[in-house]
């Protein structure tokens, strides 16, 4: 690949932010590998903060802010299905 083309394909940064209190509810541990290899990503920048203040939702189901929207699911193995989809 030349340089031209390594340079207009590069995929921009995906920000992906995850509640502490959510994964520690939800997340499994069955998911830990595929999670791992998914954040692991070159184009994937994660943070996890101890709370985002969507309490009600985080009560409810699995979540991430995935480039500022908000992405839920029935459950983490779901969850990361759909942030795959949503990023990619």
């Amino acid at each position: 690949m030349n340089v031209i083309q390594k340079l207009f394909s590069k995929k921009k940064k995906a920000k992906v932010e995850f509640c502490q209190r959510n994964l520690e509810q939800f997340l499994q541990e069955e998911n830990y590998a595929a999670y791992n290899e998914f954040l692991s990503r070159k184009n994937i920048v994660h943070k996890e903060f101890e709370c985002q203040s969507r309490c009600k939702e985080c009560r409810m189901s699995p979540y991430a802010m995935v480039n500022g929207d908000f992405v839920t699911a029935e459950n983490s193995e779901e969850l990361l299905k759909k942030m795959a989809e949503y990023i990619d």
